[in-house]
């Protein structure tokens, strides 16, 4: 077995704008670069649509007809719907933002039939910032949670999530708040944007663990986050499935923030995690994209993660 690459064409159409950080050659760079001979091995499969029934166990059912009813229909006759001054929707997002979302469910369901061993989701938009009853911040659906849904209908109820994203995952912060049998874990940059993720909010069955890191951290700092605090709150908490919130914009080559990890950080977090995964849930780890907006940054970190992911 190996790892699987779960993208789709129409993820590139998601188009917020000109200038926009969150640009379809976001996803264009890292295909690029995974399409290279070192990645082989991969297991390419195109992202189906997500079902609305999936789509509504992590978020209200208005949020849900609102974007793929009114605001995409005025996207697709003006060519752009705003959500909020950062989330944009263009003609064609909402059919990637479904794909998006459906890429993780199928990632599961690879996993689940023994037909890959991990998975990374190469798609776009963005999803942990989308709360349970709004879009926000680049995000319309939150991909990764609607992938944890997924593997909760196959039976796996114990979901863990790691978010290594620069911003704090204030989407599935608030998704999975109340739930005791999920576990959700971000190291970001505070302050920054949204301004949720103190190490105070801790979930309503302490099954919120936030490790925010000041300006300037890096390397050094996150690994010492992940022994300290993070692996051994996955060891304590005894996930049946690990999904990861791969967002790549802690880089210190990214403009939107002033952390400075390196592509080295991004592959020592991510083997990290799949030797706690081999150990804990016979190595069910998968992984989608999140942020990331320097480039050639993207491209390696990326790449980095990919090629670990690839070890296991």
């Amino acid at each position: 077995m190996t790892t699987a690459l779960i993208t789709h064409r129409a993820c590139m159409e998601h188009d917020p704008g000109a200038g926009h950080p969150e640009s379809p050659a976001r996803l264009e760079t890292i295909l690029r670069t995974l399409d290279g001979s070192e990645f082989r091995s991969l297991i390419w499969l195109e992202a189906p649509t997500v079902g609305r029934a999936f789509l509504e166990q992590a978020h209200h059912p208005a949020l849900v007809e609102t974007i793929l009813g009114p605001l995409n229909e005025l996207a697709r006759r003006d060519g752009l719907a705003a959500i909020d001054p950062d989330t944009v929707m263009s003609a064609g997002s909402a059919e990637a933002a479904l794909r998006a979302a459906g890429a993780v469910c199928l990632a599961v369901d690879e996993l689940i039939a023994g037909k890959a061993s991990n998975a990374f989701c190469a798609v776009r938009p963005p999803g942990h910032h989308a709360e349970r009853g709004g879009a926000m911040g680049f995000c319309l659906f939150n991909n990764v949670a609607v992938g944890a849904y997924r593997a909760r209908a196959c039976g796996f109820q114990r979901i863990a999530i790691v978010d290594f994203d620069v911003h704090h995952g204030n989407g599935t912060q608030d998704i999975f708040w109340d739930d005791p049998d999920a576990l959700y874990i971000s190291t970001h940059q505070m302050p920054l944007y949204p301004g949720t993720g103190s190490a105070r909010e801790r979930g309503a069955h302490d099954n919120i663990v936030n490790l925010p890191l000041p300006p300037g951290a890096g390397g050094r700092e996150l690994r010492a986050a992940f022994e300290t605090r993070a692996i051994p709150a996955l060891e304590k908490f005894g996930a049946d499935f690990l999904f990861i919130s791969a967002g790549f914009d802690a880089h210190l080559s990214d403009p939107l923030a002033n952390l400075a990890f390196t592509e080295e950080d991004f592959a020592w977090v991510t083997r990290a995690l799949c030797i706690h995964a081999s150990r804990a849930c016979e190595g069910r780890v998968v992984s989608t994209l999140e942020g990331g907006y320097d480039l050639a940054a993207l491209a390696r970190s990326a790449s980095a993660h990919v090629r670990a992911l690839m070890e296991f």
